[in-house]
């Protein structure tokens, strides 16, 4: 399989993949109304979605480091989509709980072993990794979309139907992804260079910095224009949709700058726009300076996510996998655990306080990034 297609199917598998992780949060309102669960009970769901799962892909990449096993692309994508499957159909607490939990393992299985196939089909390039980055944020938001209508038609009976994406894409994928690729573009030479462990660990705490940002925006960013200025339900939600554009936007452009820029310069830009965004949020007078002030920090939450990843494979040139699994895996997780210190806060001093304190954290990453080397740049690179 020639290696332009191989990163689009790569880029097709991350979409489904994510989306199982974006269907969590979608699915928690149909089993707090038909089972009665309390909110405590409900958080219990997600806290076995994300907690796990950044524990896990360490691991998974440190096992894609000593051996390569692309059959785990196709396989932790199934078993991400036989988790939630699952997740409706069973009538106890603690099934439900390990469905879910089960999901999350098949999640972090996945990402370790997709970005160094990635990584491979893209040269090495920010850019070409911006896409397959690009394909997990659609399919996490796009979840939304096609969640809510299945189970709203059907009730949590319905589960077993979202299972379907990722039953169909690992039968067509496995096969593929096993076969030799057949070079077309620059392959990354093999690593030669020293593991920066100093580097990668500031990068980690980069990670977990944007992060915090991301998961914040998004699990308050709908409730505080509903609340400012009385829009309903669904004005908030396309709001939330359009922040997610912006951000699948700003993955690509991110690529595209690291690519030219360098790796650290293209972090600090995405890092400097959360600040204004966020602030631009608290304090606009109307729905649309509020809505610009969305899209500036969308761009500013996903301009690193694709950069962070290539920065962690070159700290780590012998631990591709580690490094992947890492970046990756806290990127879409250690916000999850953070979130609902956000919600108390929330609870305690209002939204606006959520917000300001998103203003905050990205200061912090930009006072970690002193601490950043910076890598190849690779101008002109697809």
């Amino acid at each position: 399989m020639r290696m332009r297609p191989r990163l689009g199917l790569l880029t097709t598998t991350h979409a489904v993949n994510d989306f199982y992780q974006g269907a969590v949060p979608v699915v928690l309102p149909f089993l707090v109304i038909e089972r009665g669960y309390g909110y405590a009970a409900a958080s219990g769901f997600t806290l076995a979605a994300t907690f796990l799962s950044s524990l896990l892909q360490p691991a998974f990449g440190i096992l894609a480091d000593r051996v390569r096993r692309r059959w785990l692309i196709a396989v932790g994508m199934l078993v991400a989509g036989l988790g939630i499957g699952l997740s409706g159909v069973t009538g106890e607490y603690w099934l439900t709980w390990c469905a879910i939990a089960v999901s999350g393992i098949g999640v972090a299985a996945y990402h370790p072993e997709a970005a160094r196939a990635a990584r491979d089909a893209s040269g090495g390039s920010a850019r070409g990794m911006s896409w397959f980055s690009v394909g997990g944020t659609l399919g996490s938001a796009g979840a939304a979309l096609v969640v809510a209508p299945v189970l709203g038609g059907t009730g949590l009976a319905g589960t077993p139907l979202l299972a379907l994406p990722a039953l169909v894409l690992a039968v067509v994928a496995l096969p593929l992804l096993r076969s030799r690729p057949v070079a077309v573009e620059a392959v990354p030479p093999p690593a030669t260079g020293r593991d920066d462990w100093r580097a990668f660990g500031w990068l980690t705490a980069v990670v977990v910095v944007r992060s915090v940002i991301a998961y914040g925006v998004h699990s308050f960013l709908a409730l505080l224009l509903i609340s400012r200025f009385q829009v309903s339900d669904v004005a908030a939600t396309l709001a939330v949709l359009a922040y997610t554009g912006t951000g699948v936007a700003g993955t690509l452009l991110g690529g595209r700058m690291a690519d030219r820029l360098g790796r650290v310069a293209t972090v600090r830009i995405g890092l400097a726009l959360c600040p204004p965004g966020a602030i631009g949020l608290m304090v606009a007078p109307n729905l649309g300076l509020a809505l610009l002030a969305a899209v500036v920090l969308g761009l500013g939450v996903f301009i690193p996510f694709a950069v962070d990843v290539t920065l962690g494979q070159e700290y780590l040139p012998g631990r591709i996998g580690t490094a992947s699994g890492v970046t990756l895996g806290l990127s879409v997780s250690a916000g999850g655990v953070v979130a609902p210190l956000l919600g108390l806060l929330a609870d305690a001093h209002g939204l606006v306080t959520v917000f300001a304190v998103v203003a905050c954290v990205p200061l912090a990453g930009l006072a970690v990034c002193r601490f950043l080397p910076e890598t190849r740049s690779r101008k002109g690179s697809s």
